[in-house]
């Protein structure tokens, strides 16, 4: 997908997807040409499709397919790239038609209802020899609760750590070298930071997302894939240390409408002690908040299970293939560590082979606020697991963002809150 926008927006679709996909897409993945076998000799020709790739690394792309095609001679790839706006509308078109390409660049939320078509390759049934090559969080991103198998080849990651401001910590008395990295310390620093300041300074400027019930260690969803189970015992408690801070002013009063940029608005001006950000953030708070820039700290995510959330894109084999040797084989071959770590050092993402990320690349310090950011993503990143599950839509991401607003605000209890979202999700997953 497009590398430059917000990986949270690529779940909307997702949703879109699963509407659109008719159900003359379905069937077992036999009818209509295709085999699941993989074991047979790599040739003939396939298609390769990307998402919004090509104006930006279109000479990375030739060179991996000049690269396939001179290792297994007689294969011909043609390269695919569609725009990023509608391009959930384009696969279920393609999917419809039957003109879906060999090999499709897609996010966990997109291959779930073209696993469910019968249209996504098992690749536990057709190439389990090459899971070991992945790290195991990034190779389950692409299972789908209540289905058995693995729907595509975990290709690069993405993550981003926390930064945090020196000396607002260091104001309220905290030790400025020792940042929160549980839900329970952050809550802890945040009532003391809030405390100190008479209201003046929050932590967070961020209502809890789905991605926080997980790394709290709230169950998301049942193992069958038919109701979501984030309004148990511990999510309930969860709401509830938020409203906690919400009412004494450690969450941002803006949190319920926040976006991205009125965040990072509020972390600049330092109004607020903890956000996420980027290189391209440092650059900026190098240049317009000095003081900020100097007292900037940087720790991984929030974390109560000890595993960080990641974003992760992957690459699906169609069923319909006529070559389905040669389009597991090239999918194999774009997201093998050779070829990621090529592509990871061409722009700021992360691979999801093993080892990969042990290199210097992703280790060393050279002083750049780059190499800060990056080196403090992957060393998360590692054991990182998509929290997300690939069930929840867009529309079910604002139907818990609209109860968590009524229970922070005392409209509703933590717990009919959630009680009310869970039943609505369920409500959108059974139309889905």
């Amino acid at each position: 997908m497009r590398i430059s926008r917000n990986p949270r927006r690529a779940v909307a679709a997702g949703a879109v997807l699963a509407v659109l996909l008719p159900l003359s897409a379905c069937g077992d993945g036999d009818d209509g040409g295709g085999s699941t076998d993989a074991s047979g000799k790599v040739e003939g020709e396939i298609t390769f499709q990307t998402w919004n790739l090509k104006a930006n690394f279109k000479s990375y792309f030739e060179g991996v397919v000049d690269g396939f095609e001179k290792k297994y001679p007689g294969t011909k790839v043609r390269w695919i790239d569609q725009p990023g706006e509608g391009y959930a509308d384009k696969i279920s078109a393609d999917a419809a038609a039957g003109t879906l390409p060999d090999v499709v660049n897609v996010s966990p939320d997109l291959v779930a209802p073209l696993a469910k078509a019968g249209l996504a390759l098992d690749l536990d049934k057709s190439a389990s020899k090459y899971e070991k090559e992945y790290l195991p969080g990034a190779w389950k991103s692409h299972q789908i609760p209540g289905m058995d198998g693995t729907y595509a080849f975990p290709w690069y990651l993405n993550t981003g750590p926390l930064f945090y401001n020196k000396r607002l910590f260091k104001d309220a008395g905290l030790d400025e070298n020792k940042p929160p990295t549980t839900y329970d310390e952050l809550f802890d620093d945040a009532l003391e930071l809030a405390d100190k300041s008479d209201g003046k300074v929050a932590t967070l400027a961020n209502v809890p997302t789905i991605e926080d019930f997980g790394r709290y260690g709230v169950p998301l969803m049942n193992k069958e894939g038919t109701g979501f189970t984030f309004n148990d015992a511990k999510g309930v408690e969860l709401l509830t240390k938020y409203k906690k801070l919400y009412d004494a002013k450690a969450l941002d009063g803006q949190a319920l409408t926040a976006t991205p940029e009125s965040t990072g608005k509020k972390f600049l001006t330092e109004a607020v002690a903890m956000n996420p950000g980027s290189a391209l953030d440092l650059e900026k708070f190098k240049k317009d908040a000095p003081r900020l820039y100097k007292n900037i700290g940087i720790t991984p995510q929030i974390s109560s299970t000890g595993k960080d959330n990641m974003y992760v894109m992957g690459v699906m084999v169609n069923t319909k293939t006529k070559q389905t040797p040669a389009a597991v084989a090239f999918a194999h071959y774009v997201t093998d560590s050779r070829r990621q770590m090529e592509f990871a050092k061409k722009v700021a993402i992360f691979p999801s082979t093993k080892g990969s990320l042990d290199d210097p690349y992703f280790t060393k310090q050279d002083g750049k606020d780059e190499t800060r950011v990056r080196v403090a993503a992957a060393k998360s990143i590692k054991t990182a697991v998509n929290y997300t599950p690939v069930l929840f839509s867009e529309q079910m991401k604002v139907e818990l963002r609209n109860s968590v607003a009524k229970a922070l605000q005392g409209k509703q209890s933590p717990k009919e809150a959630l009680d009310n979202a869970v039943k609505n999700c369920d409500r959108l997953l059974q139309q889905s």
